[in-house]
């Protein structure tokens, strides 16, 4: 039989034993943590830069549109469109390869009127 004064030092021990693994399992959680926060802080900056360019991309189509309608005095051109904060971003590149057919077609239809049409 083991004397209380064994018993406390086998506890005593067990518990030394769980604090440190307890430390290390902490120590490598939050190196876990610093990874994901990097990769998110990298995935948000990513993001940014893609609304930037995505932002200038749009302008630009929206200039050469308005330049395009511009020629035609009977029709109004409307506001510069608005980015829209809840649109789903996965979609983004989808709509913007249905922005270049578009604008042909407008381009085309603007092309076929006549020159009087035109101004």
């Amino acid at each position: 039989m083991e004397s209380p004064a064994m018993r406390y030092k086998e506890i005593v021990g067990l518990a030394a034993k769980a604090a440190a693994e307890l430390r290390a399992w902490e120590r490598n959680h939050a190196q876990q943590l610093d990874a994901r926060i990097a990769a998110a802080e990298a995935t948000v900056t990513q993001a940014r830069e893609r609304e930037v360019r995505t932002g200038q991309t749009v302008r630009n189509w929206w200039r050469m549109t308005a330049d395009n309608v511009a020629r035609l005095t009977w029709l109004e051109l409307g506001e510069e469109p608005e980015p829209a904060p809840n649109a789903p971003g996965a979609w983004l590149d989808r709509h913007l390869n249905e922005v270049k057919p578009v604008y042909q077609e407008l381009v085309d239809a603007v092309l076929s009127l006549g020159w009087r049409a035109r101004r």
